[in-house]
This record gives C-alpha cells, structure tokens and sequence, in this order.
C-alpha cells in the first residue's frame, strides 16, 4: 500500500522528467518553469539581470528583489550597471562581432549573481530603436548571435527573451519605472504621472487614462492602449512610440525638410554632413547664421502637424492624443529632454532633476539660435560636446516645438525634467530597463505561488 509521502515523492519525480518528456511543446516548458520555481521558492531574493540594446551602446543592469517586488541593494548600490560603446547596430553587417561586444557585460552581470542564484537569475536583452532601424533580416541575424552567447552562460536564459522591443513595450516599462519609484504604483490612474522619454531615435508618451476613455479609443488598426494589473490595480495605459522623432533622428527629418539646401537652424559658419543610420546630410549654415523662427518654420514642418487625422484630438503625424485627463496632469520628461536642460542651464546640471516650463526651452532656444559661432556656443556652454555645437539652436527649437505644437502642452505648463529619482537612500536612474525587471518578477512571483499551491494540493492527496 503506497504511504501518504509518496505522493510529493512522486509529483518531484514527474517534475523532472515531464520537461524531457514534451521537450519544447507548451506543457513542456511550463514544467520547466514550474520546476525551477519550485527549487528557488525558498531563496527569499530575486535577481533579474536586463541588457539595454540602445542606438548608442547597450548597457546591462542587474537588480535584486524581494517576494514583494521590493528592489534592494547590490554592494550598496540599488543596481548595477555596466555600458558599452557602440549600440549593436553598429554590427549589422557583422552580428557575431556584435555578440562578442557585449560579452564583457554578461561576464560582469553573472559574476554580480550569487553562484546558487545563477541558474534561477533570467537574463534578457531588449532593443530598442536602433535595431528596429536596420531591418529586419539584419537585426534578426544579431539576436541569434546574441541568443547563442546567452544559451552559454549559467544565466536562466529563454529564446524569447532576446528580442526587438516595440515603442510601445518601451514607453509602458519606463512608466512603469517611473510610478514604482515615486511610489504611485498601486495608486489610482489620476493619482500617477505620465511620462515622455526623449530618445536618440524615438519619442514615448506614456500615462494613464479613466475606463470610459479607454473603452472610446480609436480601432483604426493601431493599438493605442493596453491593460495592466500592478500592484494590486488595474491601469489602462496609453502610450505611443514615435520612431524618427527621438533627438538624432529629428535632426535628419528636419535637415531633410529644406532638400539640402541651407538650414537655419545651423550655427554660423557650419558647413558639414550629419550622419544618421548609415545615410549622410548636408547640414549647412546660411550666410547670416541661425534665425529661431526660420528654424521653428522647418521643425514644423518635420513634425507633418498637417498629417491626415482619422480620429478625434491628433498629437502630430496623424496619431491620437490618447484623450488627456488626470493620468497626463503631472508630466515627467526623461532622456534627451533631461541632458539639454541640465546642458543649457534650464535646470541645475548638478541635480538629477528639476522643473521647468516649454517657456523656458523656448528662451534658451533664442538665446542658442542668436550665437553667431560654434566657438561662441562652447564658450557659453561648456557641457555641451562638441558634436553637438552646431545643433544646439536646432536641438532646442525642436524639443519646445514638440512640446507645444507637438503634445499641445501651454508654454507655462510646469513639468518635471527627471534623470535620477529619490528612492529612499538612493538616486537611480529613470530608464525602461527597471520595469522589464518588474514584470518579469511579478510573472514570477505568480508562477512561484502555483508552484505552491501545487505543492499543497499534492502533500493534501
């Protein structure tokens, strides 16, 4: 007669040979989760490991939590982070080469992780624009290479996990990062902030909207709002990606609105190329210098604020506002928006953050456009790289341009520029790869709480 004990006994035993059984199928898998939740629900810690694949680098965070999805420190710091220069696309011809840079990041990410906690720590890479940029087939060629060096780490590693994120994935986990530090999770959607992430390539808004505006969003065959249950309550989020509006490539849509020919949003005495995503641009200086409203004519063109507008309360390019309210009322601007005001002396340079009106973009963007050289402009600015002096009019013009006449924010309209957040004790950035690391361990949270009540149900047998 089989004794009680045989039966957890038993179920231990199916645990590991079901995987082998159905291999990759469905069930599979599942088992092969179930399985390694079952050996870490008593570790009490979470270590989730996130490469960020950006146009410019990728850069590898690693973070720890608890089972309430607390982040906690890491050698007394909250994450810790590595880079390296530059972004995969710049392999795209050569996607094992693009592999291999980002080795150095993995080795640092797994020796970061307790050696018992290896096997259980997932290791994921999102990219973002820049991938996106260089086509498909190449871009795929670079996440296999990716993919083979991380199925030979002692990480916790899936297929899936190595992939092009769309805008939308990246705007929804930056303002998840956002309202999980400032402590709004769990909150109700009026009570959180909205979020705007100034890229290289591309621009996010991102906040919350009511039920009602949400059940009356647009269903022209673009997915404007998705659902999310965090903390205990459920957000309609509307976020839209805006690629070939990040800060870099703006500068190509407005260099390409005057056909070549000179552009006054150059600084006096620039005559050269600018280079984004593989194609050159002459980017030429008139006779007189830069001119802000002659600049501000060809920013608005760029934006194509004429676009054909299929539903009610277009932004710019044809696409819906997502229909304001609460959710939109306390705006945190990220990224590019952060390092021109920190470079231009809108807010203090010294301070991870700091409020600021699209006024105030607009003075500083007068000031830029009236120097008459680059010399000038590095003379008044000293933070500025110098890559970046004969774009410091057409930079500023643009952000304050895609503020109002792109967002439709009022000029004296007071919103908070963020790099870093107060976290406690700590100061970490504001950046999507915090709310990927959130998600994945609220997935596991709820798997590892299955993994129980499986337990219970067969020791109950």
């Amino acid at each position: 007669m089989l004794t009680k004990p045989f039966f957890p006994r038993l179920f231990l035993v199916l645990l590991l040979v079901l995987p082998c059984l159905f291999g990759n199928g469905a069930l599979g898998r599942k088992m092969t989760l179930v399985t390694r939740e079952v050996r870490i629900q008593n570790s009490g810690e979470i270590y989730v490991v996130i490469f960020d694949a950006g146009s410019s680098g990728t850069r590898v965070h690693v973070f720890r939590f608890d089972e309430n999805i607390n982040i906690l420190p890491i050698n007394g710091e909250l994450d810790v982070q590595a880079k390296v220069t530059p972004g995969l696309s710049s392999y795209s011809d050569n996607p094992k080469e693009a592999a291999s840079s980002i080795a150095p990041l993995l080795e640092k990410a797994v020796n970061t992780v307790p050696v018992k906690l290896r096997l259980q720590t997932p290791v994921k890479l999102g990219a973002t624009a820049g991938l996106r940029l260089i086509g498909e087939e190449k871009s795929e060629k670079i996440l296999h290479a990716v993919q083979i060096l991380f199925s030979n780490s002692s990480l916790w590693y899936e297929k899936d996990w190595v992939v092009v994120i769309s805008g939308t994935e990246e705007g929804t986990y930056m303002w998840v990062t956002m309202n999980y530090l400032l402590g709004h999770l769990g909150n109700e959607y009026s009570k959180t902030v909205g979020v705007v992430d100034l890229g290289g390539a591309s621009v996010q808004m991102a906040y919350a909207i009511s039920a009602e505006t949400a059940s009356n969003a647009p269903t022209t065959g673009e997915e404007y709002i998705s659902k999310h249950h965090l903390r205990g309550t459920n957000y309609n989020l509307y976020v839209h990606s805006y690629l070939r509006y990040g800060q870099d490539a703006a500068r190509a849509e407005i260099l390409k609105s005057t056909n070549d020919s000179v552009n006054y949003c150059i600084l006096s005495g620039y005559n050269g190329k600018y280079k984004y995503n593989g194609a050159l641009y002459n980017a030429r200086s008139s006779s007189s210098g830069s001119n802000y409203d002659k600049c501000r004519e060809n920013v608005l063109e760029a934006l194509n604020l004429n676009a054909n507008c299929e539903v009610q309360n277009c932004t710019f390019n044809g696409v819906w506002n997502g229909g304001g309210g609460a959710g939109q009322d306390k705006l945190y601007l990220a990224t590019a928006f952060y390092y021109r005001a920190a470079d231009f002396n809108i807010i203090n340079s010294k301070a991870g953050s700091g409020e600021a009106t699209p006024a105030d973009f607009k003075r500083a963007a007068a000031v830029t456009c009236a120097l008459k050289s680059q010399e000038e402009a590095s003379t008044k600015y000293p933070n500025v790289w110098t890559s970046n002096l004969p774009f410091v009019c057409m930079d500023l013009v643009y952000q304050y341009t895609l503020l109002t006449s792109g967002f439709g924010l009022d000029d004296e309209k007071s919103v908070t520029l963020i790099d870093k957040v107060k976290y406690g004790d700590f100061y970490p950035e504001a950046s999507w790869p915090l709310g990927s690391a959130i998600q994945t361990v609220s997935t596991m949270s709820s798997t590892k709480q299955e993994a129980k009540n499986m337990f219970r149900f067969w020791s109950h047998a």
